[in-house]
């Protein structure tokens, strides 16, 4: 359960950055740039706060060569669904989601990799701490 709650944190954080629809921070702060700075530039110190956490804790823990494994794995998934006709990518805006999600795979799994990797092996980090 907290794997798919990290994931969807990384998945809010990217959708709200940017999505297909208007309804996200880069959208809004365009449109509001003359009047609302402070609160563009505020919103936007706090976007870029969760992705400094959820990059910093992903590279630390499956690292660059583990990212490009991931957005590989997802990549031959929706290759897959596409060649058996289950995948149209004609839509852009159904393209960039598929990115997001994606993305935040990528950043979930990463998040929650030595929680995974535990599970998996029943071994844990040197940096996990029982208190």
């Amino acid at each position: 359960m907290r794997i798919a709650l990290r994931w969807l944190i990384a998945f809010a954080l990217l959708a709200a950055t940017y999505n297909p629809t208007q309804y996200n921070w880069l959208h809004w702060s365009v449109q509001n740039y003359s009047d609302q700075l402070p609160l563009i530039v505020l919103s936007g110190l706090i976007l870029l706060i969760g992705y400094i956490i959820f990059m910093r804790a992903t590279l630390r823990s499956i690292g660059p060569f583990g990212m490009a494994l991931v957005l590989a794995l997802i990549a031959a998934l929706l290759w897959v669904l596409y060649d058996f006709g289950w995948l149209s990518l004609e839509n852009q805006a159904v393209n960039l989601w598929l990115g997001l999600i994606a993305l935040s795979l990528v950043l979930g799994v990463g998040l929650s990799w030595s929680h995974i990797r535990r599970a998996i092996s029943g071994q844990a980090d040197m940096d996990d701490v029982d208190e």
